[in-house]
């Protein structure tokens, strides 16, 4: 919802979304023989794998940790990248080593409340893990952006965002 904001506002000429679980899941799926599309969406059959997929995917970062990261940057050019599901400090310091100069941290916040209402639920094993809690501590964020449902508060604070990025592009 939020990098669609900041995508909407600086224009998909100048921003693009990148995700570095696409190739995560479209490597994963091709080496399982399992069917892509269906482990890009929120189904049962992605939470069949996931716990599977994510230590997959660990291994793969523990072996190369910009792995995934090189992927997804290939032949963009658009100025602006939202990394839209960097979970793990070995992504931030991936982007920070190659990009150190325009390289923001942005953290989006919301209670656990209101993440329940929007449908979360709470998996043992997953939602307490590196995959989901990788940025919890040890990171220092550049920006903080609240998504708590209270519109003016998520204003204000892409209005600040956005006010900087544009001093970078």
């Amino acid at each position: 919802f939020v990098t669609n904001l900041i995508q909407a506002r600086l224009g998909t000429e100048t921003c693009a979304i990148l995700r570095l679980s696409g190739p995560l899941k479209q490597q994963y799926a091709k080496e399982h023989g399992l069917d892509f599309q269906l482990l890009l969406g929120t189904s049962e059959y992605k939470e069949k794998y996931r716990t599977d997929m994510i230590r997959w995917g660990e291994e793969k970062r523990n072996t190369d940790p910009g792995f995934f990261c090189r992927i997804i940057v290939q032949n963009v050019v658009e100025p602006v990248w939202v990394i839209s599901d960097a979970r793990r400090k070995s992504d931030v310091e991936w982007f920070q080593t190659y990009y150190p100069e325009v390289t923001q941290t942005v953290r989006i916040t919301s209670s656990e409340e209101i993440r329940k209402q929007r449908g979360w639920v709470f998996t043992p094993g997953v939602d307490d893990g590196v995959s989901e809690c990788g940025l919890d501590e040890g990171v220092s964020f550049d920006w903080i952006i609240h998504n708590d449902g209270e519109r003016q508060s998520l204003e204000e604070d892409l209005r600040k965002l956005m006010e900087h990025i544009c001093t970078l592009i």
